[in-house]
């Protein structure tokens, strides 16, 4: 089964084109290229057996196809003569290949009859055929969409039987059980169906990109003592879009268990699989995975349980071609698909360009963990630029000729004025007269050869360049112009570039942001010029959701770890900080320090005589009258009414005195302005 068949302008589409061996003996490969023609090939000598090209091959490109199974032949009792149209009609549905293509049309093409056979369009798919899988026992074709929906065909009416919604998303990859009661679809998520019902009878949880192909991997459950009914128990295989793990899923009575029992890891993104079913718990499956890299993974493995570990593969093979001369160094030979034959032990495999495959069979070894195949396919015949170049035949020329090519890219030739003629010299022009020669007209032509120095791409050229790699795909010519670091550059570009390319930019950007995270800190600076740019473009747009939804995934995925991430590196920070300190404050020595000033506090003996004193100060009314009326006493007993009315007035002074003190020791030291006057 072929992983592969996208559009190149998606970068979530499959790597790899569709391609297939025929069921049973594998005595034919069938083979999409990119130019949208169908080649089948036959495996035992290597030759084209048939091509044909459809007549909506540019515009509606194949992007899946399936062999019809071989089943009528066995169904057909001996003993029973058949009918010339019945022997027709059974050999045309054993050789029939199904294409499913760009525009959600399928093709069913006759190997034998080397013609279409019938097309499937009307009530069918409205966008691009993602898988197309062949029922075992009635004929009928399922084949999934961009478009969310699975469809069931009948391929004797050409109608559609049945129709029904598969995902939110859209759908990429089908796979029917073994006894054909059951079918498989995936988008991100696996879903298990009832094809009588059409209800959803299992989830699984899937992966984080598109699934590009879906496989059973045994015929019959591990533990026999329960009864079988068809697909409990069962094991099957999914890979998908820049995946590494092809993930092994297992059908539970209970649906509890959703994820995945174990996994194989590979080098690269899976191309092309196929596998040998397990028809009993002792015999092991076994499983050739073509990579994106070039190699052919072998993994061979008994499906009894959950296992932790990712699998590791027990041979891999590699095909390089010979290295001419002690410098040159050995190159990978890309590989298509590879296919288990029927005796289990050798494998055929496709190698080579599209155009000119070459199939080989190898046997193989248990013992050996590497094989690496030294292949010359110099001798294939594929176009090159250079011997395209060196096709073209120069004149040979005398040393004295001098010769004038305007042709060079990039020159820019100004042509001086042609001298002014009189309207009678143009039109009377004489026999006799002197014409102008063709070295005098090239004269005139100032041709300036001079070469620029500066190979980088001009300020002005950049939305053009741009706008090329995006149409043809050029790497390189992308890299060019997305590698910039100048903010302003890239402003500039973005507001004069053409508003179709905004879409595949995007996608190209989206692309990118997945790989090196130095790659994408510049992509980030493109993404947000386009997005504040083009905003007002990108809102008119219908399907947005579906084109961006990659891209809206993919930055949701990265912002949900923002705040985690923020919190940490607040942590980090106050932990550096600190710990920095403690080690300056360790460094430093503390240098000595005398005091310039040292007070001392009295003694509490001092303390208790000026408290005394204070004492003795608010009472110094009191003893000064006392001394006074004593004096006067002596003095005049004549005057004792008066002494005795100042005694009295002395006393209620006093009185008023003693109240003060108590006050201040009690903290009032505010005093009314009545007091504060009879004071004084």
């Amino acid at each position: 089964m072929a992983a592969g068949g996208g559009g190149v302008a998606d970068p979530l589409s499959p790597a790899g084109v569709p391609c297939a061996f025929s069921p049973l003996n594998q005595a034919y490969f069938a083979l999409a290229s990119a130019d949208g023609q169908l080649r089948v090939w036959e495996t035992a000598n290597n030759r084209l057996h048939q091509e044909y090209v459809p007549s909506a091959h540019l515009s509606g490109t194949c992007t899946c196809l399936a062999w019809a199974p071989a089943r009528l032949q066995a169904k057909e009792s001996p003993q029973r003569k058949k009918r010339k149209s019945e022997a027709i009609g059974t050999s045309n549905q054993i050789d029939l290949l199904a294409l499913g293509t760009a525009v959600g049309s399928i093709l069913l093409y006759s190997t034998v009859k080397g013609e279409l056979h019938s097309k499937l369009i009307s009530g069918g798919h409205e966008n691009k055929v993602n898988c197309i899988q062949w029922h075992q026992d009635n004929g009928c074709l399922y084949s999934c969409s961009d478009d969310k929906h699975i469809v069931e065909w009948n391929t004797q009416t050409c109608k559609v039987k049945c129709k029904w919604k598969g995902d939110n998303s859209s759908v990429s990859s089908l796979c029917i059980s073994p006894d054909g009661k059951m079918l498989l679809s995936a988008g991100r998520t696996i879903k298990l169906w009832v094809l009588e019902t059409k209800e959803i009878y299992r989830h699984f949880t899937g992966h984080a990109t598109p699934v590009s192909s879906l496989l059973f991997t045994t015929v019959r459950p591990p533990s026999e003592s329960q009864p079988f009914d068809g697909v409990t128990g069962l094991y099957f295989l999914s890979g998908a879009v820049h995946d590494r793990l092809l993930n092994v899923w297992q059908v539970r009575s209970e649906n509890k268990e959703k994820n995945a029992v174990m996994s194989f890891t590979v080098t690269d993104e899976p191309v092309y699989i196929d596998l040998t079913l397990s028809e009993n718990k002792e015999e092991p499956v076994k499983l050739a995975v073509v990579c994106k890299d070039a190699q052919v993974h072998l993994f061979e493995h008994i499906l009894n349980g959950y296992c932790k570990k990712p699998l590791t593969s027990n041979c891999t093979i590699q095909i390089v071609t010979p290295g001419k001369g002690k410098k040159s160094t050995p190159k990978p030979i890309p590989i298509l698909a590879a296919g288990f034959c029927s005796d289990k032990m050798s494998l055929l495999l496709v190698y080579g360009s599209w155009f000119q495959p070459t199939i080989e069979r190898v046997a193989l070894s248990s013992k050996e963990p590497h094989m690496c195949l030294v292949r010359d396919i110099s001798n294939c015949w594929a176009p090159k630029v250079e011997t395209a170049i060196t096709k073209v035949r120069t004149p040979v020329m005398n040393c004295e000729a001098k010769v004038l090519v305007p042709g060079v890219p990039g020159h820019h030739a100004a042509i001086k004025p042609a001298p002014p003629q009189t309207e009678e010299g143009e039109s009377k022009r004489k026999l006799g007269e002197n014409e102008i020669s063709i070295e005098e007209r090239l004269g005139a032509l100032d041709i300036d050869t001079k070469k620029e120095k500066d190979d980088l791409p001009q300020t002005n050229s950049f939305p053009v360049l741009l706008t090329q790699g995006l149409e043809s795909n050029d790497f390189e010519m992308l890299n060019k112009v997305l590698q910039t670091r100048n903010l302003n550059l890239i402003k500039r570009t973005v507001l004069r570039m053409p508003l179709h390319a905004v879409i595949p930019l995007l996608q190209e950007l989206t692309k990118r942001l997945q790989g090196h995270p130095n790659s994408a800190l510049l992509m980030v600076q493109w993404l947000k010029c386009v997005l504040t740019v083009h905003a007002s473009y990108l809102s008119t747009l219908p399907d947005l959701v579906p084109q961006l939804g990659t891209l809206y995934q993919l930055m949701e995925s990265r912002v949900k770890t923002f705040q985690k991430l923020s919190h940490l590196h607040g942590k980090l920070i106050l932990l550096i900080t600190q710990v920095t300190a403690s080690e300056k404050s360790k460094g430093m020595t503390c240098p000595e320090q005398k005091a310039k000033l040292v007070y001392e506090e009295e003694s509490s003996e001092e303390e208790s005589d000026d408290e005394i004193e204070k004492d003795s100060d608010d009472n110094w009314d009191e003893d000064d009258e006392d001394k006074e009326s004593e004096k006067d006493e002596d003095v005049d007993e004549e005057n004792e009414e008066e002494e005795e009315d100042t005694e009295e007035k002395d006393e209620e002074n006093g009185e008023d005195r003693d109240v003060a003190s108590e006050k201040e020791l009690n903290g009032d030291s505010d005093l009314d302005p009545e007091n504060e006057s009879e004071e004084e």
